[in-house]
């Protein structure tokens, strides 16, 4: 496969002298798999692997961390959430250290728990802290659909749910970066399958591929992107083929969009996505913490010298932020793209040479 990547590379560099190409994954798992496996060491140098925003926990912005600090520290609330959210920092303290402080944050294996929880403490408001991509927002929406049936009142969500495919469409249309290809993300393309993606081919001539985990995966994917590049035809090739169809899966889909709306939303270091959030529809606002309780203004701040943002946006590497192996570590993070295990900080710093 390295074989094959580099003859048709060569053959791409007759055509367009010196021509590097960039190629960005959008998934998390992605950046483990291909920091892990040293992917990026194996390639000829003509190939720039670059990191894109595929880990929910890093996109959510700073004032969402905040706000559910705040709302961590009020009476009668008990905080739900994945544990990955329990270390990103917020402006002053992270939900590692408001639990440390007396906030009752609890850590979910599964969003079905605080409904066990909400009925055991029927006085108390449950807040689930709903963040992740369409890979887990059908848990979210099958979460509601039993509170439904269970007739269970005291349970709300906190959402910061993100889509794709928006986000993809800042990143194609970005002059910055001049992406050549993506490696879409095969978590998130087994629910949404194929067809929301086609634009990038369409509309911005990427070439795209959704891969599996797996290296050789990921090296067939760019060999795919690669012949795409090189016969200028551009589609929305499928390595994934035992896990990803056309349609995705139509179920998850339905559930979703039984409960959510499209909206917009911010996003770590790039800002204001039009439609790439979820909102509750209005008929289920009963199930919407900021629709029960009112939010007072939040002055959030980024931390100083973390360049998570541009990390996120794929216009540095990790190892380009000043504060990377030095101020910033896994131990210590100062930044959310190192909090996360699928952050692309903590990837490079896990499997990579530190500086």
């Amino acid at each position: 496969m390295k074989l094959e990547i580099s003859e048709i590379v060569e053959g791409i560099k007759r055509l367009t002298p010196k021509r590097t190409i960039k190629i960005m994954e959008v998934c998390g798992t992605h950046t483990v798999a291909i920091a892990r496996s040293g992917i990026r060491e194996l390639l000829p140098k003509e190939i720039n692997l670059v990191s894109g925003p595929g880990c929910p926990v890093c996109v959510t912005p700073q004032s969402y961390i905040d706000k559910a600090i705040w709302l961590s520290k009020q009476k009668d609330i008990i905080i739900t959430t994945f544990g990955d959210l329990m270390r990103v920092p917020g402006s002053e303290r992270s939900l590692a250290l408001a639990k440390m402080e007396g906030s009752d944050i609890r850590v979910l294996y599964s969003p079905v728990q605080s409904l066990e929880i909400a009925e055991a403490n029927p006085s108390k408001l449950i807040v689930l802290l709903a963040v992740g991509f369409e890979t887990t927002i059908p848990t979210i929406s099958g979460t509601l659909e039993i509170a439904l049936r269970r007739n269970i009142k005291n349970i709300f969500i906190f959402s910061a749910h993100k889509i794709v495919p928006p986000a993809l469409k800042v990143l194609a249309s970005s002059k910055e970066l001049m992406i050549d290809g993506f490696i879409l993300p095969g978590h998130v393309s087994a629910v949404i399958g194929i067809k929301p993606y086609e634009f990038l081919a369409r509309e911005y001539n990427k070439a795209c591929v959704i891969s599996g985990f797996e290296p050789l995966h990921i090296l067939e994917g760019i060999f795919l992107i690669l012949a795409q590049i090189h016969k200028n035809n551009f589609y929305i090739a499928n390595q994934y083929k035992s896990t990803v169809d056309y349609e995705g899966n139509v179920k998850a889909q339905k559930s979703i969009s039984k409960f959510f709306d499209l909206t917009d939303s911010v996003w770590r270091g790039i800002g204001n996505i039009p439609r790439s959030g979820l909102t509750l529809k209005c008929e289920y606002n009963f199930f919407d913490i900021e629709d029960k309780i009112q939010f007072p203004e939040i002055e959030s701040r980024e931390p100083t010298g973390c360049r998570c943002g541009d990390v996120l946006k794929g216009l540095i590497e990790p190892i380009e932020c000043p504060l990377f192996g030095r101020l910033c570590t896994y131990e210590n993070p100062v930044g959310a793209c190192m909090v996360s295990s699928e952050g692309s900080c903590a990837a490079y710093y896990k499997y990579r040479k530190r500086v």
